[in-house]
């Protein structure tokens, strides 16, 4: 399965700004467009947007009162400027929205802005030192570098690739698993992180006989997106299975089960079976899978 045609259309995966990476570091520039009447800035939080109406948009024109190491350059669009901030919730009376559940409702420019803003909010949260010596660190580059105040070297944020597959076997069926974690009746596509030295490819094999002891043939990209919780770029596939006999694995699947399009059907119809949100790149593989959206209950599932 290659070409477009075949690739999935992800909620998170629209960003319709232009990153205007050449402006990171000039800093003239980044004062003046901080400063201009055109300026946008997306106010986050804890991984939340600030949005206002209903559907929601982003909430862009409230400019914050916040040194420059706090503003973090997202783009241009036409000559309006886009910087994200990230505040303390409970010090604005704001209304914040996680992506889960307004990534599907915002518009292509506000989804692609609120990622990532909010990604690199997370990462600067959980990145103040120096691997290398411990030393503090600053911001730099509009927010999209941070440098160490002793040695000076430079440090890029965080992505983490992980694959997400929608596994299926010789008659079409798709297997889906519960984690030990989730509740009874929460199921979704096989997904875990890409090992060092290895292929995505390899990863999805691994993942799968790791997770189920299901082996892996043919595997087909499908799409990617962005996933900032915390950082994590979800890369979907479709893998043919060779094997179909499902085992405990690695302990992290408490229950796993192959699925036709009418048992999941009615499964979901029934709430026997409730399944991941419909932002999720897991949603969208199961869809791609069965044919057509599925309509339930879990859209603001967390």
């Amino acid at each position: 399965m290659t070409g477009r045609d075949h690739l999935l259309d992800l909620a998170l995966a629209r960003s319709a700004v232009d990153r205007a990476a050449e402006h990171r570091t000039d800093q003239a520039w980044l004062s003046a467009a901080w400063s201009s009447p055109r300026v946008q800035v997306v106010r986050t939080s804890r991984g939340s947007g600030a949005v206002v109406g209903d559907p929601p948009a982003l909430a862009l024109d409230v400019v914050p009162d916040v040194g420059v190491d706090r503003r973090f350059f997202l783009g241009v669009d036409g000559d309006r400027s886009f910087f994200s901030v990230e505040l303390d919730e409970s010090d604005t009376d704001e209304t914040f929205r996680s992506l889960r559940d307004v990534g599907l409702l915002l518009g292509a420019r506000d989804a692609g802005l609120v990622v990532h803003g909010v990604a690199l909010a997370n990462w600067h949260a959980t990145h103040q030192h120096c691997p290398r010596c411990g030393a503090p660190t600053r911001v730099a580059a509009a927010g999209h570098t941070r440098v160490c105040e002793v040695d000076g070297s430079e440090h890029y944020p965080r992505t983490d690739p992980a694959v997400i597959m929608a596994v299926v076997d010789a008659d079409d069926r798709l297997l889906l698993g519960r984690q030990s974690a989730w509740p009874e009746g929460r199921f979704s596509t096989l997904a875990g992180f890409v090992e060092p030295g290895e292929s995505l490819e390899q990863a999805v094999r691994r993942e799968v006989e790791e997770e189920v002891g299901v082996e892996i043939g043919e595997v087909d990209y499908l799409g990617s997106q962005p996933w900032p919780f915390p950082s994590s770029l979800m890369l979907g596939f479709i893998a043919r299975a060779t094997t179909v006999e499902i085992d405990d694995g690695d302990g992290e699947i408490a229950e796993a089960r192959w699925f036709t399009r009418a048992g999941l059907r009615d499964d979901v119809r029934q709430a026997r079976v409730l399944l991941s949100p419909p932002v999720s790149i897991a949603r969208r593989l199961i869809e791609h899978w069965y044919g057509e959206p599925i309509t339930d209950s879990t859209d603001t599932w967390r």
